[in-house]
């Protein structure tokens, strides 16, 4: 997902500060299909903003503290976010994973710390697994239909993922 998209689509939501964004992110587990660095969602809005896209709407000012800016979109911004989200849609699924690298090279590696290394990935889906379904269950009111469909696919690919490591092992191990 661009980081255009995901700005504009957070924005379609309502009014938002850059901070805010991040926390829903953080919050709806988007962080879990999606990587950025923090700094880059700052650039985001700021290049969304000089692109017309977004605007200022209000600007909080609290002591101590530096101003606080809410964006909310524009109609220009309206029409990129409709562009975008049916762009992102056409694009096909990416069929990569760290691990094919791995496994391309598996025969010269050591079976026993190759295994283990297999133990503790399957372990991290396995957590990861369970927060996606977490959120799930928690937010299910609260959740878009777009939202909710993505953990369930999220979690379904999770799961093929865990069966599909511990097949691994059992060929290549006897696990």
């Amino acid at each position: 997902m661009s980081l255009k998209l995901l700005v504009l689509g957070l924005l379609m939501e309502g009014e938002k500060h850059p901070y805010e964004v991040q926390q829903q992110v953080k919050a709806r587990g988007m962080d879990c299909y999606m990587k950025y660095a923090k700094g880059s969602l700052y650039y985001a809005f700021d290049q969304l903003e000089k692109s017309g896209m977004i605007e200022v709407k209000e600007v909080i000012r609290e002591t101590n503290r530096p101003d606080k800016k809410m964006y909310g979109i524009t109609p220009k911004g309206e029409e990129q976010f409709q562009q975008l989200l049916l762009e992102e849609l056409q694009k096909p699924m990416q069929l990569t994973n760290p691990i094919y690298a791995a496994l391309t090279f598996a025969s010269y590696g050591d079976p026993q710390k190759m295994d283990e290394a297999l133990e503790v990935n399957i372990q991290e889906v396995r957590r990861l697994a369970g927060l996606l379904e977490s959120i799930q269950e928690e937010k299910r009111e609260r959740l878009s239909w777009g939202a909710r469909a993505i953990l369930i696919g999220a979690v379904e690919h999770l799961h093929a993922e865990m069966r599909w490591m511990e097949r691994i092992r059992e060929e290549a191990w006897g696990r």
